[in-house]
């Protein structure tokens, strides 16, 4: 076992778990004061339920091995004989592994929870906790954990030492997607357009309506996923070396060309750069590196970043376009801003991009397994969101939704000015 990847491991682990909470800043500032509590608890939801489902049963359908039965969980994961179960398992580091099993268990934990806390910014200041949860867990059970057996299972089999099967996308398509690309940002943003078509456009939805109440929020929010984000990536690696460090000043570079791309926007159109839209195009261009993050040059990540940027900055405007409400543009910079960089990877990837090799057999891959995930999320989702909207309900009444929901959900109110 090589101890410094495995410290790599945890460490990066607990980057991208802080990554939660930093959403929910970023998130809580863009909505309505009254709804500020019950949207960073969507993301403190996310991370009590799928943390729980993760170590149940997530971790063993993720990384699942050929042939197997058995739905065991952490100690457990499917593929172990029934008669052999035990943590030992998961503790014994066989010769040819590089880190132990429960480093690599933690570190993909925190991306599920993290997943699935993205997608609830497309239903800010509308949605009923309870409705979110099972939606949460359910989504993470069939849509989640099956997409990251597809394209993270084959990669972990190297430095394990476990036979994983599973991956399909990346060891049978051949599609290259090192953070997750189509695993985190293309299946959130899908979910996220399902979910906004499901519970229906806020009362008044109308551009400029509805401001941010906190950008101080925002912007420590986006610092703070910026930070995790090395983590994300570099930690993708799954050791600490060269390839983690390209990962890493890529991360430092797409972001912070993203920014300049987005404010660029915001002064073609509107006349102001606005700190809000530094914030939104730096996640713009962490979403596009996510995928691309070890397959570029930094230059070619500073130019990923500036198209990310502009793209996203862009696309935002397609809610108001085509009429479905997204409240914290989720599609608009996680879904088309995913799209960027796994195209981006066919296009300018290193030694298999079209600029390097004059194929665009690459590009045709990425373009394929991203319109795989995209529509198995799409569907999917909003299949699992009619069916909670039509029993329980996920909607709050439009009365609920104007006073502001934090009380109605939680009982609490975000800022008390007084204690009388």
């Amino acid at each position: 076992m090589n101890q410094g990847n495995t410290a790599f491991i945890l460490i990066s682990a607990a980057l991208v778990l802080m990554m939660t909470p930093a959403l929910a800043f970023f998130y809580g500032g863009l909505v309505r004061a009254k709804s500020v509590i019950s949207m960073m608890m969507m993301s403190f939801g996310s991370m009590a339920l799928v943390g729980t489902i993760w170590i149940l049963y997530g971790y063993a359908i993720v990384f699942a091995t050929p042939g197997t039965a058995g739905y065991m969980g952490i100690p457990g994961v499917i593929g172990i004989d029934v008669a052999n179960l035990g943590l030992e398992n998961l503790l014994t580091v066989s010769p040819d592994a590089d880190i132990p099993p429960l480093s690599l268990a933690a570190f993909q934990a925190t991306f599920a929870i993290i997943t699935v806390a993205l997608i609830s910014g497309a239903i800010a200041d509308r949605a009923k906790f309870g409705a979110w949860l099972v939606f949460a867990g359910v989504w993470a059970t069939v849509v989640y954990f099956p997409v990251a057996s597809w394209v993270f299972n084959i990669r972990a089999a190297s430095v394990t030492g476990q036979n994983l099967g599973g991956g399909w996308l990346v060891d049978g398509l051949g599609m290259i997607d090192m953070a997750g690309g189509t695993v985190v940002e293309i299946n959130s943003g899908a979910a996220a357009l399902a979910l906004a078509l499901v519970l229906g456009k806020r009362v008044g939805f109308a551009k400029g309506l509805h401001k941010p109440h906190n950008v101080p929020f925002v912007l420590l929010g986006a610092g703070l996923l910026w930070f995790g984000w090395f983590g994300f990536n570099a930690g993708s690696e799954l050791a600490a070396d060269g390839i983690a460090s390209l990962a890493f000043i890529n991360t430092m570079a797409a972001p912070a060309a993203g920014i300049l791309g987005w404010l660029i926007v915001e002064r073609i159109k509107d006349g102001k750069a606005t700190s809000v839209g530094a914030a939104s195009g730096a996640v713009a261009g962490l979403v596009a590196i996510t995928p691309s993050c070890a397959a570029l040059t930094p230059v070619a990540s500073l130019v990923l970043g500036l198209i990310a940027g502009v793209v996203c900055g862009l696309a935002v405007e397609l809610k108001f376009r085509f009429g479905f409400d997204d409240s914290l543009d989720v599609v608009g910079i996680h879904l088309v801003g995913g799209l960027v960089g796994m195209l981006f990877i066919g296009i300018a990837g290193r030694d298999v991009g079209l600029l390097f090799t004059g194929n665009a057999s690459q590009l045709g891959v990425q373009a394929l397994g991203s319109v795989v995930v995209l529509l198995y999320s799409f569907v999917l989702s909003y299949a699992i969101g009619w069916t909670i909207e039509k029993t329980m309900g996920f909607r709050v009444r439009n009365e609920d939704e104007l006073a502001g929901i934090d009380t109605l959900m939680h009982g609490e109110e975000g800022y008390v000015l007084t204690n009388d």
